[in-house]
């Protein structure tokens, strides 16, 4: 039932204002892919385009090799989970999961074995008959995942599908989707601002800002070799340093110079970036000292403030060291060439391999 979804050229418009600046993707049939970015970034619009909710301005929308651009959003054969569930008050959870089975004229017995095994899927076949007020935010996010699946649909889509329930609920439903989503191998789009659950749930990720794609690749391509300083300070945590990149040579601050490996020659003002556990205690680098530590169990998070005034995140982890480094002291920081990344300062354009 799965299919590929390919998007060329989309734009979308509200008066003044582009929302979609020309972005084109090709998700693969049975893949979990994340639209990830900020508020305003576009990613909702996309998915709703997809669904068939937005109009389109421009660009061709394709499910295979059908074009679903005219197609009505009921005729588009997808189950879509929304971020406040949208499941029916006076209906019971058998009933809700039903509904969409009904509404597809599904004969009864192949119906209520689908539903069965649905609720099974979930894990919430114990609640089939009560109504939604008797349950919680997770098993009415159940509720809504079964509905979704039970339909058996081409393509799934899902908009913020975890932002109302609580942390720790969250970590344990994403579990519960990724799981759900590689046993069914339905095509699978998925829409969140949170970077984390983005990096935990998908094979791939597109990143976006301002309706237009930064990156597009695994998690941990987005996450090891950010294509743009936008994507590196969007995903995780980075430091970045003002450097003098000549060619392969670049120096920091004029007090620590190294060979970093690059993919085009440049000679001019360059940013770095480096993440927290990049970064390491050296006998020589850039000098500063210690502000303070935060003991995290299995990391400890210094802030350092360099000579020169800049602060810096490390991350030391336990298992490497036997000691803690004390607010005040003196200490020196380096970096492997090889795993952070390099930019042109005015353009953003990397350089690093």
């Amino acid at each position: 039932m799965s299919n590929e979804v390919i998007i060329k050229d989309a734009v979308k418009r509200y008066g003044d204002f582009t929302a979609l600046n020309g972005v084109s993707l090709n998700i693969k049939e049975g893949e979990f892919f994340t639209l990830l970015g900020p508020s305003g970034c576009g990613k909702t619009t996309l998915l709703r385009m997809i669904a068939g909710f937005n109009s389109i301005e421009a660009g061709d929308f394709y499910f295979g090799e059908k074009r679903i651009n005219d197609v009505a959003a009921h005729k588009r054969d997808i189950g879509m989970v929304f971020q406040n569930y949208a499941i029916f008050p006076h209906l019971t959870v058998k009933e809700n999961v039903a509904y969409g089975l009904k509404a597809r004229k599904t004969p009864k017995k192949e119906m209520d074995e689908r539903v069965a095994e649905a609720l099974k899927l979930v894990q919430i076949e114990h609640l089939a008959d009560r109504k939604p007020n008797e349950l919680s935010g997770g098993q009415q996010q159940r509720v809504a995942l079964a509905r979704a699946f039970v339909i058996e649909p081409s393509v799934l889509l899902m908009d913020e599908p975890l932002s109302n329930l609580d942390a720790k609920l969250r970590v344990q439903m994403r579990t519960v989707i990724k799981k759900l989503q590689r046993r069914l191998g339905i095509t699978t789009i998925y829409v969140t601002h949170d970077q984390e659950e983005a990096l935990a749930i998908s094979d791939r990720i597109a990143v976006m800002k301002d309706g237009n794609i930064m990156q597009i690749g695994t998690p941990n391509e987005i996450y090891a070799k950010p294509q743009n300083p936008f994507v590196a300070g969007f995903i995780g945590v980075s430091n970045f340093l003002d450097c003098d990149v000549d060619g392969s040579k670049v120096t920091i601050q004029g007090e620590l110079s190294l060979e970093i490996p690059v993919q085009k020659e440049f000679t001019g003002k360059g940013k770095l970036s480096a993440r927290p556990e990049q970064l390491f205690f050296s006998e020589t680098g850039m000098p500063g000292h210690v502000l303070f530590s935060t003991f995290l169990g299995d990391f400890i998070e210094y802030e350092v403030e360099l000579d020169n005034g800049q602060s810096l995140i490390v991350n030391e982890y336990t298992k490497d060291t036997a000691s803690v480094h004390e607010d005040g002291k003196r200490v020196h920081l380096s970096f492997d060439p090889n795993r952070v990344s390099l930019y042109v300062a005015e353009t953003g354009e990397v350089l690093s391999k």
